[in-house]
């Protein structure tokens, strides 16, 4: 019977929020059908099934904080049989209370019975706020302190830090960078764009993110995880893809299979990623899919980032700024539209020979953006 388990974001995920279902029990769903909401410190996102069948059970009430892993619901597929009912108890048995795991530690703290307690939560649940000692007036709080300004996104800078703090400390990087000449392929862009709208026109992000895509094939020990003491290398190029967020804070969804895509759908997808990003509307397997990460700063008007690993992933790319530059052509110096891009890689999967090669591939394809 398929289970539909709260999703990880990372080895640093502990646990997550179940906002709301989607689904009830008995509905129909399919493999890609959205059947809840979760929030966890880095997002908020949709969990999708990922099998064909109907909704058994839904095992966990919106507003619960759950472990990762656990089993959110189960899906009963095609011939099998309903799970049957437990049988009645001989005897009466006491009413399960719907409470928060927080709730039930603190009404143990106090010596609250459950039970003379009314919840305010969703469907009556008792949360935290609602285990008070009903005759206990609290003392007048003490002066607040003046505390330093934190930063917007604080709880996902939190866990971007604990992440990156872990990858830095775990993972030997090495890092190379390559100035590349972009004036071949932004005077193709241009003309690919020349006839269309501006709503239609691709951006150099999507060229980019297309060649990084196809230069992997040539050096696949970039595009993987290292897991259980291994590298697991991946069939499939998964291309994460670094949002800055308004509330700050940043996020890498996926785009799946990007060296099947042309360059029109990998930019509608980017698109459609931004924007859904940004409305918190992310699904789990574009959270947890990427084999690989590309970040830019490029809008920023920075010409070098060099950035840091998300484990499990093995290498992280990163772009600058694209900008005139001064460029050898022959014997002559002209001005080129430049842009620098780096590698950083995983020195137990790659080294700086691999690393050097994808960077040459890279260069290569986009001095033939007409072939991307």
């Amino acid at each position: 019977m398929p289970e539909i388990r709260m999703p990880s974001l990372g080895a640093d995920m502990e646990h997550g929020r179940l906002l709301e279902w989607r689904v009830a029990v008995g509905d129909h769903v399919v493999r890609g059908t959205i059947i809840g909401l979760v929030e966890t410190d880095k997002a908020t996102m949709e969990i999708e099934s990922f099998s064909d069948g109907d909704v058994e059970a839904l095992l966990v009430e919106p507003g619960a904080d759950v472990p990762v892993g656990t089993v959110l619901a189960r899906l009963r597929s095609a011939g099998e049989a309903p799970v049957a009912p437990a049988p009645a108890p001989t005897s009466p048995e006491p009413e399960r209370i719907r409470s928060s795991p927080a709730a039930r530690q603190r009404a143990r703290e106090l010596g609250i019975a459950l039970s003379a307690l009314h919840g305010t939560g969703p469907h009556g649940a008792i949360v935290l706020r609602d285990v008070t000692p009903p005759t206990v007036v609290p003392p007048p709080p003490p002066p607040k302190p003046v505390e330093a300004a934190r930063a917007p996104g604080g709880s996902m800078r939190d866990a971007i830090a604990a992440a990156m703090t872990r990858a830095k400390r775990e993972i030997p990087h090495y890092y190379l960078a390559h100035e590349i000449s972009l004036r071949r392929a932004l005077d193709w862009l241009a003309e690919h764009n020349a006839p269309r709208p501006i709503q239609e026109r691709v951006l150099p992000a999507a060229v980019l993110l297309r060649a990084v895509a196809l230069a992997l094939w040539d050096v696949p020990e970039l595009n993987g995880f290292w897991i259980d003491g291994g590298f697991r290398p991946s069939e499939e190029v998964h291309l994460g893809t670094a949002i800055a967020l308004r509330t700050g804070g940043l996020i890498a969804p996926a785009i799946l299979d990007a060296d099947d895509k042309p360059i029109d759908q990998i930019m509608h997808e980017l698109h459609d990623l931004v924007a859904r990003a940004r409305a918190g509307r992310l699904r789990s397997s574009e959270l947890t899919s990427a084999t690989i990460t590309v970040t830019s700063l490029g809008d920023r008007g920075c010409q070098t980032v060099f950035p840091i690993i998300a484990p499990p992933q093995v290498a992280i790319i990163g772009f600058g700024t694209i900008a005139n530059r001064p460029w050898v052509d022959g014997t002559t110096v002209v001005a080129h539209p430049t842009i620098v891009a780096t590698l950083a890689a995983d020195h137990r999967v790659s080294d700086g020979h691999r690393g050097g090669l994808f960077l040459a591939a890279l260069d290569h394809l986009l001095q033939e953006p007409q072939k991307l």
